[in-house]
C-alpha cells in the first residue's frame, strides 16, 4: 500500500446536477484524478451503492481504468450485503463489478458495512469462503471489511476470521470517544489483533469542515493557514495503525486542500492532539439531551420508539445545526419505515421509559422535540 496516507473515496463525486446522483461530472473527475495520481497517491475506493447502482464504479471505470495503467492505481471494492442476501447471488455480484470497474482484479475486497447481523448472513451464504476462493484464483490482491458496530462484535469478527487482513473504520477526533460509534475502542481492536486501519468519515460527512465558531478560532489560532477540515484528516492519518484515509473529494478545491497537508504529512504533535481533544469537548457540550445509549428506556416500550437512536439525530442537529437537519430526516425516515421503530408521535405518555433512565432524563418532553425537527 502506498506511504502515502490519502485515499480518493468516489462518492459524492462531482455532479452534473445535484438531485440526479447518476449524472457524475466526468470532466471534471477526470482532471482530478489526473491531479490525484500526478501527486504520486493511488488508493482509489468505490461500492456499488454509490451513486446508486454501480454508477461510482463505471465513472471509475471510465475516469481511471481506461485511461490510466494497471499498475499505477489500486482499487478497493465492496460486497454490500444490502443487495446481495443469497449464496446463488455472490458470483455474479462479484462478476458485475470487475465489468463495471473495467478491470481484472481488486486490490482489496472488503466485506461491505459489517456488524453482527451481517456477520451472521456472510457466514450462512459462504462469503467469507467466496472472498477466498477469489482471492487465490487472482482477482483479489487483499481481503477485509467494512465495520459498523462495536468493538464487541469487531473483536468477535477478527477472532472467527483471523484471514480478514484490513478493517475500514469509522474513525475522527468527534467520534473518538462516542459510546455508540466508538471509534477508540474498534480502533484498539483492530491493533489487538495486529490488522491495519482504512479510515472512512474522517471528516463526519464534512461536518467537521464547519465546526463551531469557537473551535474554528482554535484552529485558526494553532495553524492560521490550515483548514478546518485539514486537522481532522491529520487527526485520523496520525494514528500509528492507520495504513490509509478516504476523502470523498467532490470538488478539485476539496482536493487541493487535501493535498497541499497530505503530499508531505506531518503527524500530529502533542498540542495537537490536546487541541482536538479541546474542540471535540466543544461540539459535545452542545448536545442538549444526554443520552448514554443504554437503551433501558427501549425495552418494553409499547410502542416500540427508537428513543436512544432518535436522540442522538437530535444531538447531532445540536452539534452541527441546520445543515444537519436535512440528512438527520433521512435517518429518522430509515428508522421509522425501512427498522419499523415507532415514531416519536406516537408516544402514549405512558412513562415507563422515564421510569427505567439511570440519567431522568424528560424522555416525553424530548421526543415532542424530535418530532417537531423530522415528522414535519
Amino acid at each position: 500500500m502506498n506511504k502515502k496516507k490519502l485515499g480518493f473515496g468516489l462518492m459524492p463525486l462531482p455532479q452534473l446536477d445535484p438531485a440526479d446522483a447518476a449524472k457524475i461530472d466526468y470532466a471534471t473527475l477526470c482532471k482530478m484524478v489526473d491531479r490525484y495520481l500526478k501527486a504520486g497517491f493511488n488508493y482509489f475506493d468505490t461500492a456499488f451503492p454509490y451513486h446508486g447502482g454501480g454508477n461510482s464504479e463505471i465513472a471509475f471505470r471510465e475516469c481511471v481504468a481506461k485511461r490510466h495503467p494497471r499498475d499505477t492505481y489500486t482499487l478497493t471494492d465492496k460486497l454490500s450485503f444490502f443487495v446481495v442476501q443469497k449464496a446463488e447471488e455472490l458470483e455474479d455480484f462479484f462478476a458485475g463489478q470487475l465489468e463495471r470497474c473495467g478491470v481484472e482484479y481488486f486490490d482489496y475486497y472488503l466485506l461491505h458495512s459489517m456488524n453482527k447481523d451481517y456477520l451472521e448472513l456472510a457466514e450462512k451464504i459462504g462469503a467469507f469462503d467466496f472472498v477466498a476462493r477469489e482471492k487465490a484464483e487472482g482477482k483479489i490482491r487483499h481481503v477485509g471489511f467494512s465495520f459498523h458496530d462495536t468493538a464487541d462484535v469487531l473483536d468477535e469478527i477478527l477472532t472467527r476470521h483471523p484471514e480478514m487482513e484490513y478493517v475500514q473504520l469509522q474513525i475522527n477526533y468527534a467520534d473518538w470517544e462516542n459510546t455508540e460509534v466508538q471509534s477508540r475502542k474498534c480502533y484498539e481492536a483492530a491493533v489487538k489483533h495486529n490488522k491495519p486501519v482504512l479510515v472512512m468519515e474522517p471528516v463526519k460527512g464534512g461536518l467537521l469542515s464547519n465546526v463551531p465558531p469557537e473551535a474554528e478560532e482554535l484552529f485558526k489560532e494553532a495553524q492560521p493557514d490550515m483548514s478546518v477540515a485539514s486537522w481532522a484528516v491529520r487527526f485520523a492519518a496520525s494514528l500509528p495503525n492507520v495504513a490509509m484515509v478516504l476523502s470523498g473529494m467532490t470538488t478539485p478545491e476539496q482536493m487541493e486542500d487535501n493535498l497541499s497537508y497530505m503530499d508531505n504529512f506531518q503527524p500530529f504533535t502533542d498540542e495537537e492532539k490536546q487541541l482536538v481533544e479541546r474542540v471535540a469537548g466543544i461540539i459535545t457540550a452542545k448536545e442538549s439531551i444526554v443520552c448514554t445509549s443504554c437503551r433501558y428506556c427501549v425495552d418494553g416500550c409499547p410502542q416500540k420508539i427508537g428513543i436512544p437512536d432518535f436522540f442522538k439525530l437530535v444531538n447531532d442537529v445540536d452539534k452541527f445545526g441546520e445543515r444537519q437537519i436535512p440528512l438527520a430526516k433521512s435517518y429518522y425516515t430509515h428508522y421509522t419505515t425501512s427498522l419499523g421503530m415507532g415514531k416519536a408521535s406516537s408516544c402514549i405518555g405512558c412513562k415507563q421509559c422515564e421510569q427505567h433512565c439511570p440519567q431522568h432524563l424528560p424522555i416525553i418532553e424530548n421526543l415532542k422535540k424530535v418530532s417537531g425537527l423530522f415528522e414535519g
